[in-house]
């Protein structure tokens, strides 16, 4: 430790009492010198700095040799510096994803920024009883490490996925963004002012048009798959089944709360089912048979797969029209004639729209038909069939 200066005071003048305060400082300490050559990164390079600084140290030896002790000691560490340096360059390498070659690395890099190149490959995880189980990241290891060219697809499309817009930030995005999940076929939102401040407002129609507040749904195995892998791949809460299985405002919730904009209310709501009655007959052609073309006629108007009334296949306040109607029946075999009866709205204040042919529907509204007669609020099919063949 350097000691500190000691302050001497002068008297000089007539005044005995001023005098002059002097501080002799050391000398500053001289710059220290860097003659590393810091480009150094290879075997030669450091063996040739380190035979230098012997050189150096050493003026009056004037002949090295490879059998001296010195030169075998700088080689032996060269080639350790060598190696170190080398691996220095691979860690630096894999630090990017436009150098990285492992591909734990790619995939690593490309999951910080929100994209899951398993899941873009189409890889999905061992079921867990399976002996020597792989997860979806395993198998993709195992395969770009075979073919080290797949790994440049998931380069290019893992930087071009931050730019997908997800969050949800006009009202168009709600609805859009809702849409994507599995649980919801169609959905609408808009934006109204509470009093205080605007809250959006989202109403959906639903997996078999179930409300969202209903308890107890029992869920296919599929769906449940499909609505993990869902929640997987946005990081967000995964649904518990067990033991009883939650409503799917439940299940919505986190995905609104992940993406919806800071600071904005939003409230979900089922879409306003409308009831439609119909009186239809059918002349059925001689040649088939009248509980044939019934059961098509069931299955064409009905609520299963490719229905007329399938859930998600009208859209909110899209009208009714009775041409729509007359095409689907006409398109069946064995019918021959439709003539449509009664075509209205469940209840009695509203008016029979035969001659109009078309049932006008505005805003949550949407055309519902179940023809399930413990529940004829929901719509129901009054069916005559003449003609055709008995049976």
């Amino acid at each position: 430790m350097a000691e500190n200066p000691k302050s001497i005071l002068t008297f000089e003048g007539r005044c005995p009492d001023c005098a002059e305060r002097r501080v002799e400082l050391p000398q500053p300490l001289p710059e220290p010198g860097d003659d590393f050559d810091w480009l150094a990164r290879d075997y030669d390079s450091f063996r040739r700095l380190m035979l230098e600084e012997l050189a150096g140290r050493f003026p009056e030896r004037t002949r090295w040799t490879a059998g001296d002790l010195e030169v075998v000691l700088v080689e032996a560490l060269a080639a350790v510096l060598d190696q170190l340096s080398d691996t220095a360059d691979r860690v630096a390498t894999e630090a990017y994803l436009e150098t990285a070659r492992r591909p734990e690395s790619v995939r690593r890099l490309l999951s910080l920024i929100g994209y899951d190149a398993a899941t873009a490959a189409g890889l999905e995880d061992d079921p867990p009883a399976t002996p020597d189980g792989k997860s979806r990241h395993q198998k993709l290891d195992e395969l770009w490490r075979r073919n080290p060219l797949l790994m440049d697809p998931a380069r290019l499309e893992g930087p071009r996925a931050i730019h997908t817009q997800r969050r949800m930030v006009t009202v168009a995005d709600y609805a859009d963004r809702l849409t994507d999940h599995p649980l919801v076929l169609r959905a609408s939102g808009w934006s109204a002012w509470t009093g205080s401040w605007p809250t959006v407002r989202v109403a959906t129609v639903l997996w078999n048009d179930h409300p969202l507040d209903e308890e107890g749904l029992p869920y296919p195995d599929d769906l449940r798959e499909r609505v993990m892998a869902f929640h997987q791949e946005h990081r967000i809460w995964e649904p518990v089944w067990e033991p009883e299985p939650p409503t799917i405002r439940t299940i919505l919730r986190p995905y609104l709360e992940a993406w919806r904009m800071a600071g904005q209310e939003v409230v979900l709501e089922d879409a306003v089912p409308v009831g439609i009655k119909m009186f239809i007959s059918i002349r059925v052609r001689e040649n088939y048979f009248q509980s044939e073309v019934r059961n098509a006629v069931h299955q064409a108007l009905g609520t299963g797969p490719g229905g007329f009334f399938e859930p998600g296949r009208h859209d909110f306040g899209e009208d009714l029209y009775a041409s729509d109607l007359f095409q689907t029946l006409m398109s069946l075999n064995g019918v021959e004639n439709v003539c449509l009866n009664r075509f209205k709205r469940f209840g009695d204040q509203y008016p029979d729209q035969t001659d109009t042919g078309r049932i006008p529907l505005q805003g949550l509204e949407i055309a519902v038909c179940d023809n399930d007669p413990s529940r004829p609020e929901r719509g129901y099919i009054n069916l005559t069939l003449t003609g055709g063949r008995r049976g």
